[in-house]
């Protein structure tokens, strides 16, 4: 099955870390990034997030994902030792890509929820037999 069937792009890769306030300027640095966004509280999920936004526009961008507080579903993953943590990829009809996800072998650990960084546009998680956890962002309309 093609990409363009879901009209995904690579949207960005989350990376999970104690404090983003901590790491920022250095991962921002890092990473050739050319600045980054404000950090929001996501109480849905559970955790703080930012963006460090690329030098070419069109590139993904990085998320630095922060736990908020106890029973963040990041918590186990930084007990661990965090880093690299998703791949995000932004579809064109999110219920579709969950279809065509799944006829790929995706399994759909989170249901579709609006998440407050993306401006309430909706996102799942899904687990790839390897492991490799995969977020599916609704593009806007």
């Amino acid at each position: 099955m093609s990409s363009d069937q879901i009209g995904e792009r690579l949207h960005h890769t989350g990376f999970v870390v104690v404090s983003i306030a901590a790491v920022m300027e250095s991962f921002c640095r890092a990473v050739g990034g050319s600045n980054w966004s404000e950090t929001w509280y996501d109480s849905v999920q559970r955790v703080r997030v930012a963006f460090i936004y690329p030098s070419h526009p069109g590139d993904p961008s990085v998320e630095l994902v922060e736990p908020a507080g106890t029973g963040s579903p990041v918590e186990k993953f930084l007990e661990r030792g965090g880093g690299l943590h998703h791949l995000c990829y932004e579809v064109e009809k999110l219920d579709k890509a969950l279809q065509i996800g799944s006829a790929r072998g995706l399994v759909m650990i989170r249901r579709p929820q609006p998440a407050v960084a993306f401006g309430g546009r909706r996102i799942a998680w899904l687990l790839s037999r390897e492991g490799l956890l995969i977020e599916y962002l609704e593009r806007a309309c």
